[in-house]
């Protein structure tokens, strides 16, 4: 009898991880889906809710969460993927971030992460699993206000490496990091101005954003048997838009 294979999605009601979520329960995954909200919003199998700033600040918050989740699991001790997409992003002038800013969005970003692949290292090696963080383009490219935000992004990319090297041989570690995708978040932001979201595209050498369902695609590929070579790497899911330059022709 062929086991179903189990992958754990966090940030599950965004615009990624409801795709994320889509794309692997098609896929004949048992999806286990997990959010803040009391409610989900995407196609899963189980679903938890949980604060990852609680989870990564409160250590009896943290193992009620992590019990509550293996219990959702179709075989006892079994994990073949875990998708760290949860993210927190606050956009503001360096004056203006706060402490308390800096600290929310690694605990939700960086030390979630961490403590869900070291909660459920068991799991995921008895399944010689894999462990996915999406990044962002923001990691090595990023622009003014996202100082929080790409610092996270950046330490996620190096907690990928370490982990690979430590972990290699008993889990697959990996990131993708995306550049603009069309999230409900991001075309709200372009409401009413047509000519801005086309030319954001237009930066892109693809000449197009990207969209959750091609995160998706490059996630389910890696989680995948055919990716079994693949560990530590971090693949730019951005359109070409970091091999290009602005400057004056």
């Amino acid at each position: 009898m062929i086991r179903a294979r189990s992958v754990l999605i966090t940030g599950a009601n965004g615009g990624i991880g409801q795709a994320l979520c889509a794309l692997f329960q098609q896929n004949g995954w048992f999806v286990v889906a997990t959010d803040i909200q009391h409610t989900r919003q995407a196609a899963c199998d189980r679903y938890v809710s949980a604060d990852l700033l609680k989870l990564s600040s409160e250590s009896s918050y943290r193992e009620d969460r992590l019990r509550e989740l293996r219990a959702c699991l179709p075989e006892p001790e079994n994990l073949d993927a875990l998708i760290n997409n949860a993210a927190r992003q606050v956009v503001a002038p360096v004056e203006k971030l706060t402490a308390s800013d800096w600290q929310d969005t690694f605990s939700v970003n960086v030390t979630a992460p961490f403590l869900l692949v070291q909660g459920l290292l068991k799991e995921l090696e008895r399944s010689h699993g894999t462990v996915i963080n999406i990044g962002s383009i923001h990691a090595q490219l990023t622009k003014p206000h996202f100082s929080a935000y790409a610092t996270s992004k950046a330490a996620l990319v190096g907690l990928t490496r370490a982990l690979a090297v430590e972990l290699g041989g008993r889990v697959r570690v990996n990131a993708v990091c995306p550049a603009a995708v069309s999230t409900p978040m991001l075309v709200a932001g372009f409401e009413g101005d047509p000519e801005g979201l086309a030319k954001l595209a237009s930066y892109h050498p693809s000449r197009c954003i990207g969209t959750p369902e091609d995160v998706a695609g490059v996630v389910l590929a890696l989680a995948s048997s055919l990716s079994n070579y693949v560990n530590g790497s971090i693949i730019n899911l951005d359109g070409g838009i970091s091999s290009r330059l602005f400057d004056p022709a």
